[in-house]
């Protein structure tokens, strides 16, 4: 007997090709039969009858790295349709970590990915040292979803190096050890090496997260190290001082895949973005394999002035990094900074968060009463009634009521037709959920439903198969995870049954689930009928099941493609 029978459901195997009415079985954990009129012997049967079936979303851009430690469900993502989970990205992980780092690197996690101190403090699980110790542990304890970690390029530096990680380069015998440990974690089941050199990436106190301060001879020697067993995918998200062509290097040296982001719109500099992908194009052309990371959503973020992350990539806000109360309204309040940042938001760039779109900057929720009038109203409104220049406007709301004014931005990826261009690129992956992070700011957790349903449906940019293979095999293929993401027989049953004509997902809203009580930001799936990972039920048309069975695996291990 089959433990689950789908009958008569649309089915988008993921492979790209056309559907087809088809029923399919499931038998310990994995695709026993996909064909028509199979017998109905199985314990759990299921009408699929005018719903569509594809394999569960592979998440390739999340943060999960410490939430997973204390919360095995991965919330929100398993009910948004992910089956798998690739954490790590930019290298902001948590292990290796000594003792002695654990409070540096929480405090690094708070500024670079909008992390409460006392959530991580309160809830991870520092059960471990050493990077597969970590994967011992994720292992021991089980989650929802698969999952597959990086190994962290500024964990790595900092297991080396200590506080020095964040202050200069690295000596050649520190290169040496830490390719020893790059080595180790490859040996043990990472699925790469991850890091950033992105000027927007700032540690507490305002330094550079470590991997900004690699040479280019460190970031070499640990490509290398990584690709020296013939599988892992290098991840970077690139600052505007690491070209493509460089990248491509690197891909030569190592013969392995370079994924990089991330790579996102921006409507005062609209070429660049297309330069980056034209790049990878070519560089494909000659037999190295680059991806480029986009995302279908429009970045959109939720910051108030306490913690300002859109602008913190800014140069001319270093002043004000890693300041508090009195000390950061000082800054806030001079004149000399406030006229620094409006010249370099007025300076061309290449690449910048933000660039002083004040049309599309929105006062969210005011603290005081005789401010609630200006809720819902852009910067720019205001700033135009008032006479005043919008950074004014904006900063001196913030200042009056305590840094509690609560904004909202919408930075890059806000123009249709260019974001269409960039998800039907041939090298580019749909990506950057950044799920597990900035979890007060936004969260893009369905960016898979949102690709289904806005991309598709609405909008007709890509047919529903082709969606389906970007969100399912074709990173599976990038990955070497050669047992997913496709719905065939012996494949695991990572499954995702939704209507077509509703999927989607909802809007956001704050929960007050984290460690402590603190709040996150939230979406619920829309047009979802069900998901399972490994051939068991994880969530429904109401969300994820209350009691989600820990039905996911540590993947560790990975083909060389």
């Amino acid at each position: 007997m089959d433990d689950l029978l789908i009958k008569g459901a649309l089915l988008y195997d993921g492979s790209g090709a056309e559907p087809a009415i088809k029923d399919v079985a499931v038998s310990a954990h994995k695709i026993r039969a996909v064909g028509s009129n199979l017998p109905g012997n199985a314990s759990h049967i299921i009408d699929g009858t005018g719903l569509a079936l594809m394999p569960g979303i592979i998440d390739s851009h999340t943060h999960f790295d410490a939430q997973i430690t204390w919360d095995a469900t991965l919330k929100p993502s398993p009910a948004l349709g992910v089956t798998t989970a690739v954490i790590g990205n930019c290298g902001f992980t948590i292990a290796p970590c000594k003792p002695a780092d654990r409070d540096m690197t929480m405090r690094n996690l708070t500024q670079v990915e909008g992390m409460s101190l006392e959530v991580l403090k309160s809830g991870i699980d520092w059960g471990f040292e050493t990077f597969d110790e970590y994967l011992a542990m994720l292992r021991s304890k089980g989650c929802v979803v698969n999952t597959a970690a990086y190994i962290g390029h500024s964990s790595v530096r900092t297991w080396v190096m200590g506080a020095d990680a964040s202050r200069r380069e690295a000596t050649p015998h520190e290169i040496e050890q830490m390719q020893t440990i790059v080595r180790d974690a490859m040996a043990a089941g990472a699925v790469g090496f991850a890091s950033s050199t992105s000027p927007a990436h700032n540690g507490e106190g305002g330094l550079p997260m470590p991997s900004r301060l690699a040479s280019d001879a460190e970031m070499m020697a640990l490509i290398t190290a990584m690709g020296e067993r013939g599988t892992g995918v290098y991840m970077v998200t690139k600052g505007g001082q690491m070209p493509v062509p460089f990248l491509e290097s690197m891909a030569k040296q190592s013969g392995r895949p370079v994924m990089i982001a991330a790579l996102l719109h921006n409507s005062t500099n609209p070429q660049a973005v297309f330069k980056d992908l034209n790049q990878i194009l070519e560089a494909n052309t000659r037999g190295q394999r680059l991806i480029g990371q986009v995302s279908c959503c429009p970045l959109t973020m939720d910051f108030t002035l306490a913690s300002p992350y859109p602008v913190e990539g800014l140069q001319s806000w270093k002043p004000a990094l890693g300041l508090q109360g009195e000390a950061l309204k000082t800054v806030l309040k001079d004149r000399a900074f406030r006229q620094s940042v409006r010249d370099e938001i007025a300076a061309p760039t290449t690449f910048r968060l933000f660039n002083g779109e004040w049309d599309k900057v929105h006062v969210v929720e005011t603290s005081l009463p005789t401010n609630i009038l200006l809720e819902q109203r852009t910067v720019a409104e205001i700033a135009k009634e008032q006479s005043r220049d919008p950074l004014d406007v904006m900063l001196d709301l913030a200042l009056a009521e305590d840094l509690q004014t609560v904004f909202t931005a919408q930075l890059l990826n806000s123009d249709t037709e260019a974001v269409g261009q960039m998800l039907k690129h041939p090298h580019s992956l749909v990506s950057l959920s950044d799920a597990g992070a900035h979890l007060t700011f936004f969260n893009d957790a369905g960016f898979g439903l949102h690709l289904l349903g806005h991309w598709v449906r609405d909008l007709k940019a890509m047919s529903l198969q082709e969606a389906t293979r970007r969100l399912t095999s074709q990173p599976a293929s990038i990955f070497g995870m050669t047992d997913r993401g496709m719905i065939k027989e012996g494949m695991a049953a990572d499954l995702l049954l939704f209507d077509p004509e509703t999927v989607g997902r909802g809007p956001k809203r704050r929960v007050f689930d984290l460690p402590g009580g603190a709040a996150r930001l939230t979406t619920d799936a829309l047009g979802v009928h069900g998901v399972w990972v490994n051939g068991q039920q994880v969530a429904d048309s109401q969300g994820m099941l209350a009691k989600p069975p820990l039905a996911g695996k540590l993947l560790t291990e990975f083909a060389s493609t």
